[in-house]
């Protein structure tokens, strides 16, 4: 069985994991110097957001050169240690690859902005007449995720697509060029060693033709995703297996151990499950973020339902996550630490694999961000009422009383964002002292997870409780997970014996908010267990 069905992915935002050089930025080395907290964890893979030269307009999502490593992030050769301590330490290494727009500094924009209406260097991307007498309205009536018009208007007339900020025009993925460019763009980082690749914005390359009108509602139900113009569109599919064969086909890189065996996951925020199905066929992704899942509330119903859903594609990786670095923490999400523990405990139990957000590990809340240090671009595109994903993405607190916390040498305050006061206590280095801090519950669940794994990681779990309990509970093979939503403390009533509680359990009765794992009978005796 492939390495990726059943495994645990850590993602790793450079810029926010460990600073080398006291400037008060993450960076590559400071990430290698701190692999073996990743392996001590439990982890199988490491996921690292891009760290390819920006100029930070979304947060280093808008990409000035493919296969560049950024300045203040490192070199090549940084990359090439990180990736041979990486596999040194036996995880695998995925990159991100953003292939739905570029930054406005790339070289190829700068020569479409140089160049005439109609021009090859502006084919690259969507330009358009405006519309009205004089095109002062934009092609159509798309608007950005991030607020306002997907579209921007430059000197000559034209509007070009954007459905991001301004600052990371779209490519024109109907282009012959765009298409052969990333070609290339995979190939460099295969020959680098890398294991696989995380896709951002899977769903959205291609747009739909003649670039209709959308109508209301958008970005404003996900669930409707797949019917928006610019997204889920048929000619994606074409592209991906053609990604796949070359994966599969891609000679490993010289000095490599094993034959390769490569993943690609995509970033697809498309709910339909039948919809998402689609991206995940035997010949196309590996893989697919199950979105459905980090966005249902806490309610057992909901998640039953989410979980059932995920499994209707037979035979394919089904994925977990409750949090990345666009998405608010789980402490602070789900309403309190308490749940972020039980919901922790009944993802790792999922059969499937596992995509876990530094910090995640030591219970991390959404940190504030002071309006004057704010620095992503949904800030200003909301007109200010919407904070943005900055809370999500402040760097790790690793040891000491006080900010950085290890992180860096750099002054207090003198990171790229700031860290709260008050977390002390959440630092790696405070929560290896403590057993039973949530760093302790991750590093026993993927233990456990790991010595008592899923006989099928693609069939579902074996229910236990009725679909409307306010209890969820299941076999994964020989363990068993009881997790309580509900408002009351439960008897457990359920054969095993108990191998970790996401908090203090009530004599033999089940807590709210409390998940617990048991092991089956007739599995006693195993020394492997914790």
């Amino acid at each position: 069985m492939s390495w990726w069905r059943d495994m645990v992915c850590y993602e790793v935002y450079p810029r926010a994991f460990a600073d080398s050089n006291g400037d008060g930025v993450g960076d590559l080395p400071g990430v290698t110097a701190r692999l073996e907290h990743i392996k001590d964890l439990g982890a199988d893979a490491v996921w690292i957001t891009p760290f390819y030269p920006s100029p930070l307009a979304d947060g280093g999502y808008d990409i000035a050169d493919y296969t560049g490593v950024a300045g203040d992030l490192g070199t090549a050769e940084d990359f090439t240690e990180l990736t041979l301590r990486a596999h040194e330490l036996g995880l695998k290494l995925l990159a991100d690859l953003v292939p739905n727009h570029t930054s406005d500094q790339h070289p190829w924009f700068r020569a479409a902005l140089a160049a005439a209406p109609g021009s090859a260097e502006r084919q690259m991307y969507l330009f358009r007449p405006g519309r009205g007498a004089d095109g002062e309205l934009p092609p159509n009536d798309w608007q950005s995720a991030f607020g306002g018009p997907a579209w921007t208007r430059v000197p000559d007339g034209e509007w070009y697509c954007h459905l991001h900020a301004p600052e990371q025009p779209d490519l024109d993925w109907r282009n012959p060029k765009v298409r052969d460019a990333f070609t290339g763009v995979l190939r460099h980082w295969l020959d680098r060693g890398v294991d696989g690749f995380r896709v951002d914005v899977a769903h959205a390359l291609f747009k739909a033709e003649g670039l209709p009108d959308a109508g209301p509602g958008q970005h404003t139900d996900p669930w409707r995703n797949h019917l928006m113009p610019y997204y889920d569109q048929e000619e994606l599919h074409p592209l991906y297996r053609e990604w796949r064969a070359l994966l599969d086909t891609h000679p490993a890189p010289p000095g490599a151990v094993a034959p390769p065996d490569r993943v690609m996951v995509a970033e697809s925020a498309v709910f339909d499950p039948a919809r998402l199905g689609r991206y995940i066929r035997h010949d196309e992704m590996h893989q697919a973020f199950n979105f459905a899942f980090l966005e249902a509330a806490w309610d057992a119903v909901e998640l039953r339902a989410v979980v059932d859903g995920s499994y209707a594609v037979p035979g394919s990786a089904v994925t977990w996550l409750l949090s990345s670095h666009d998405a608010v923490r789980p402490a602070t999400r789900l309403g309190s630490l308490r749940r972020a523990r039980a919901a922790a405990l009944l993802m790792l139990a999922l059969p499937g694999s596992a995509y876990l957000y530094q910090g995640e590990e030591l219970g991390l809340p959404q940190a504030e961000i002071p309006d004057d240090r704010i620095l992503d671009p949904l800030w200003e595109r909301s007109g200010r009422t919407e904070r943005g994903r900055d809370g999500a993405r402040v760097p790790l607190p690793w040891s000491g009383e006080h900010a950085p916390y290890g992180f860096s040498t750099a002054a207090p305050g003198g990171t790229w964002l700031p860290q709260p006061d008050g977390w002390a206590a959440l630092t790696v280095a405070a929560q290896q002292r403590d057993p039973a801090s949530t760093l302790a519950l991750y590093r026993k669940a993927l233990r456990l997870r790991r010595a008592h794994p899923a006989p099928d990681p693609t069939a579902p779990p074996a229910w236990l409780s009725a679909p409307d309990d306010p209890v969820l509970a299941f076999r994964r093979g020989e363990l068993v997970c009881v997790v309580n939503l509900g408002a009351e403390s439960v008897p457990l009533g359920l054969p095993g014996r108990p191998a970790l509680a996401s908090g203090p359990l009530d004599g033999d009765r089940l807590p709210p908010d409390t998940a617990l794992w048991l092991i089956d009978p007739s599995c006693e005796g195993r020394a492997d267990d914790l």
